[in-house]
């Protein structure tokens, strides 16, 4: 989004900055191997003293640095130098905050230090996948459920555990999606991959390719003065659950506000998953920010809520109106396009 009062940074750099290369020693740690990168760092499998395995972060962001293949310090441009020492500050804090947050269901911080003018941080390696992993693998199966509802359910009571953890220590995550919650070959779902620093550069930096992740992230992110709390994690959460339902993300929050289709959506799953988890989807990712859940809490007690659950199945006459709704366009033209998933589902 232009702003008249900055000058505009330029977006990407035409070539990705260079990883370490295999055997560099930081901090103590010698680096395996690159695990993967972003738009903001790399990722590496590295050995610490006893040769046990860590995973590294390091902080590179594409936006503003460069390196070269077998360099180790990052080469900045003058022009946006206060911004990445912004952000290197962003993700320092962020490291000193996550050092101090010992819970399962959040990736652990054992070390972060300054070298080579950028910032790392010191995880625990896990073994998994991501849930992002498992939503591909479930959707290419064509059943009816992406996910059983209770697997949702469980799931998610974990990955909530956690972000209420996260929101006492007075932090945000900001970029909860299914490639950051990992579920360990030990059966844990785990935050991973905070954006505070990510979030940062969004508000100071005029970037036109998005910092977030459409789908998930909260109308309010997209606005320059938008006020961010426990409820922008919580939106992104709902929209967590939606893809485990429907196999594929919600339409994004510009999208959304333009023309609302998520209670249709939503509606050709009734009769698959209870309406209460359907209605709690809804409430999660209401475009209103007061009209969510204001508190992990909150969300934690209806989730969790026992009872027996309610199903509605669509009718006969709805199935056909949606059908119907699907398959014309408003100018009455009738619109070609691939099947999806969610369309194998039969109430």
């Amino acid at each position: 989004m232009p702003n008249p009062g900055k000058p505009a940074h330029t977006i990407m750099s035409k070539t990705k900055p260079a990883p370490l290369a295999a055997n560099t020693e930081i901090g103590g740690y010698r680096v395996v191997r690159k695990i993967s990168a972003g738009g903001f760092g790399v990722v590496y499998l590295a050995l610490d003293a006893q040769d046990q395995k860590v995973a590294i972060k390091e902080f590179l962001p594409a936006s503003l640095a460069t390196r070269e293949p077998g360099a180790l310090l990052p080469q900045v441009q003058p022009e946006k130098l206060s911004l990445y020492r912004l952000g290197l500050k962003s993700f320092f804090e962020e490291g000193r905050a996550l050092a101090q947050i010992s819970h399962a269901s959040v990736v652990s911080v054992l070390n972060f230090f300054r070298e080579n003018e950028t910032v790392y941080l010191v995880m625990n390696y896990l073994e998994g996948a991501t849930l992002q992993d498992f939503i591909l693998c479930a959707r290419s199966l064509k059943a009816a459920k992406v996910f059983r509802e209770s697997t949702i359910r469980s799931l998610f009571d974990e990955v909530l555990r956690g972000l209420r953890i996260v929101h006492q220590h007075k932090m945000l995550h900001l970029d909860i999606k299914p490639a950051n919650i990992f579920v360990t070959d030990d059966d844990r779902a785990v935050l991973i991959d905070f954006g505070a620093a990510r979030e940062v550069l969004t508000k100071e930096g005029n970037f036109i390719r998005p910092m977030y992740t459409p789908g998930f992230a909260a109308p309010e992110m997209y606005r320059r003065d938008g006020a961010l709390g426990p409820w922008t994690d919580i939106y992104a959460i709902g929209a967590c659950i939606y893809a485990c339902m429907q196999g594929h993300p919600p339409k994004d929050a510009p999208h959304r506000i333009e023309k609302e289709r998520l209670p249709a959506a939503l509606a050709r799953l009734r009769g698959i998953y209870s309406d209460d988890l359907i209605e709690l989807v809804t409430w999660c990712m209401a475009l209103d920010p007061l009209a969510r859940p204001q508190s992990v809490f909150a969300l934690q007690k209806e989730l969790g809520r026992a009872g027996e659950r309610r199903y509605t199945r669509l009718s006969v006459s709805e199935r056909m109106r949606m059908q119907f709704d699907t398959l014309v366009s408003p100018d009455g033209r009738r619109i070609e396009r691939p099947a999806r998933a969610d369309e194998t589902v039969r109430p």
